[in-house]
C-alpha cells in the first residue's frame, strides 16, 4: 500500500489499487475489521460491526474484480450511520430497545452497494441524533482520537472517528443540524452537507421534516467528492429532487474555481442562548480566510441575515423527534431530554409545523441576499472547540439546549434552508483539539464548495496529520 501507514489509504486509492489487483478485498476488509477491532474498546466508534457478511461480500467483490467487472468502489471497505437502514441489520439510532432487523436496505445503501462498497458497520450516534456529541445510555460514549477526554462531536461522532482513525478511508453520515460538519470540524475531516433531496433518505419520503440529510465523511475532499457521487441520486418517491449536477463532484474537486467572492461571517445567528465565538476557533477561521485570500480570491467581512430563522428550526426538528419516539419498541427506555422533545415536538407537529414549513421561502429570500453579492460564506463551523466527554451527563432540558446551542450556533440555518455546506479542517487549539471551517454556498452549489475547499487542501496540509490516540 502506497505513503508508509496503509491504514490512510485514500479511498480512489484503494479502488484503483482493487482494480489493478494489487490487493484484495478479503485483505482491505480483513484490515478495517482488525482496525475497528482496536479501536472500538477506547474510543467506541461502532454500534456493530458485519465481519462475517463483509468478508463473505468481499469474497464476492474479489470473484467479480477478477472477472473484470469495475464498479467506482468494488471491494473498498466503508462505514455507515445507524440511521441507515442495511437488510439484516437493526437501525437503533442511538436508543435502547429490542429493534427488529430491517428486510431491506435504504435507498444510500443500496446506492453504495450498487457501487460495489463493503459496509462493515454501522457507527455510533446519540439518540435521534439530538445533539452534537456521540454519547448514549445504550451504546456509551464515542471518544475522540485526538485527545480520549473529548467528544469528536455529534451527531455523526461514529463515522468521523471510524474515517479519522484510518479504519475506513470515508463515512456516511448525516446532518440535521451539523451533524456532519460538526464531527468533522473536531476530528480534522472534510465533511459534506449536501443540497437537501441530493442524498435519498428514503424509506423516508425526507428526514425530520426536510432538515435532514446524509452526507460523507472523509480526510481529504477528493474521497469525500467520491463518495457524494456514489449516494447521489433519488428514490422515485423522495419529496425533494434537486437537479443533477453538471459533472461528478469528483471532478470538481480535480479543478480550481474562478476568483470568488468570499463573505467571512463570524456573527452568531440568533437563539435564546448566550454564547460567543472562542478565540481559538476565530484565529482558526481567521486563518483559513488568510489562506484564501492569498490564493486570489477577494474576502471581505459580511454576516447573512439570519432574522429569526429559529423559528423554522425547532417545530421541525422536534416533530422528527416525535416520530422516531413512535418508531421504538419502548418510549420509556428513552433519555428523559428526548422524550420531552416528543411531547413538544408532538404539540408543535399542527399548525407550527405548517407554519414553519411555509416560512423557508421567506427566510431562504432574506438569508440568500447575500449571495447577491458572494459566491460563498466562510464561518466557523462551531463556536468552541471539542467539549469534554460528559459534559451534559445529568443536565436537564434547558441546560442542555444551552450547552449544545452556546458550543455549535452557526450550522442549523443551513438546514432549515437545505443549501449545502463544506467543513474542512482549520488548526489545533493549543491543547492539539481540532477544529473547522464551513465554506456555504446557495441553493446545488455543492461543485463550487467542493472545489474551493479541494483548493486549499494542499495549502493548509490536513489530509497527512492523523491522531496518535494510544499516546
Amino acid at each position: 500500500m502506497p505513503d508508509g501507514d496503509e491504514r490512510f489509504t485514500a479511498l480512489a486509492d484503494q479502488a484503483e489499487l482493487l482494480a489493478n489487483r494489487d490487493v484484495s478485498s478479503v485483505e482491505l476488509v480483513e484490515r478495517a475489521i482488525a482496525a475497528a477491532e482496536d479501536v472500538q474498546p477506547v474510543l467506541n466508534p461502532f454500534r456493530v460491526l458485519r465481519a462475517d457478511a463483509a468478508i463473505e461480500e468481499a469474497r464476492a467483490a474479489d470473484k467479480r474484480l477478477a472477472e473484470g467487472e469495475r464498479l467506482p468502489l468494488l471491494g473498498v471497505p466503508i462505514a455507515i450511520k445507524d440511521d441507515s437502514d442495511i437488510a439484516g441489520e437493526t437501525t437503533p439510532f442511538g436508543c435502547a430497545g429490542d429493534f427488529e432487523p430491517k428486510a431491506d436496505d435504504g435507498e444510500a445503501v443500496r446506492r453504495l452497494r450498487a457501487a460495489g462498497a463493503i459496509v462493515i458497520g454501522k457507527t455510533n450516534s446519540p439518540e435521534f441524533g439530538q445533539w452534537p456529541w456521540t454519547e448514549s445510555s445504550a451504546f456509551g460514549a464515542t471518544r475522540n482520537p485526538w485527545n480520549t477526554g473529548y467528544s469528536p462531536g455529534g451527531s455523526s461522532g461514529g463515522s468521523a472517528v471510524a474515517v479519522a482513525t484510518g479504519v475506513v478511508a470515508a463515512a456516511v453520515g448525516s446532518d440535521g443540524a451539523g451533524s456532519v460538519r460538526i464531527p468533522a470540524s473536531w476530528t480534522n475531516l472534510v465533511g459534506i452537507k449536501p443540497q437537501r433531496g441530493r442524498i435519498s433518505t428514503w424509506p423516508d419520503p425526507e428526514a425530520f421534516n426536510g432538515i435532514t440529510v446524509y452526507g460523507p465523511l472523509a480526510r481529504t475532499v477528493g474521497d469525500a467528492a467520491l463518495l457524494l457521487d456514489v449516494l447521489t441520486g433519488n428514490h422515485r418517491l423522495d419529496l425533494h429532487k434537486p437537479p443533477a449536477p453538471a459533472e461528478p463532484f469528483a471532478a470538481s474537486a480535480t479543478r480550481s474555481p474562478r476568483r470568488l467572492r468570499i463573505a467571512l461571517s463570524t456573527r452568531i445567528p440568533f437563539s435564546l442562548v448566550r454564547t460567543s465565538l472562542d478565540g481559538e476557533v476565530s484565529a482558526a477561521v481567521e486563518s483559513v480566510a488568510q489562506d484564501l485570500a492569498g490564493l486570489g480570491h477577494d474576502v471581505e467581512e459580511e454576516d447573512p441575515a439570519y432574522g429569526l430563522i429559529g423559528l423554522s428550526f425547532v417545530p421541525r426538528s422536534t416533530a422528527g423527534v416525535a416520530d422516531w419516539c413512535n418508531r421504538v419498541p419502548d418510549e420509556d427506555l428513552l433519555d428523559p431530554r428526548t422524550r420531552a422533545n416528543g411531547r413538544l415536538g408532538r404539540i408543535l407537529s399542527g399548525p407550527p409545523l405548517r407554519l414553519a414549513r411555509r416560512l423557508e421561502p421567506f427566510f431562504a429570500a432574506r438569508v440568500g441576499r447575500i449571495f447577491e453579492r458572494f459566491d460563498v460564506i466562510l464561518a466557523p463551523t462551531t463556536a468552541k472547540p471539542p467539549i469534554p466527554i460528559g459534559a451534559f451527563e445529568g443536565l436537564g432540558g434547558w441546560a442542555t439546549d444551552q450547552l449544545m446551542a452556546g458550543a455549535c450556533p452557526y450550522a442549523w440555518p443551513w438546514n432549515v434552508l437545505g443549501w449545502p455546506g463544506v467543513s474542512v479542517p482549520a488548526g489545533f487549539t493549543r491543547k492539539g483539539l481540532p477544529v473547522g471551517a464551513q465554506l456555504i454556498g446557495p441553493a446545488c452549489s455543492e461543485s463550487l464548495l467542493i472545489s474551493l475547499a479541494a483548493q486549499l487542501e494542499p495549502v493548509r496540509g490536513w489530509a497527512g496529520r492523523h491522531p496518535e490516540w494510544r499516546k
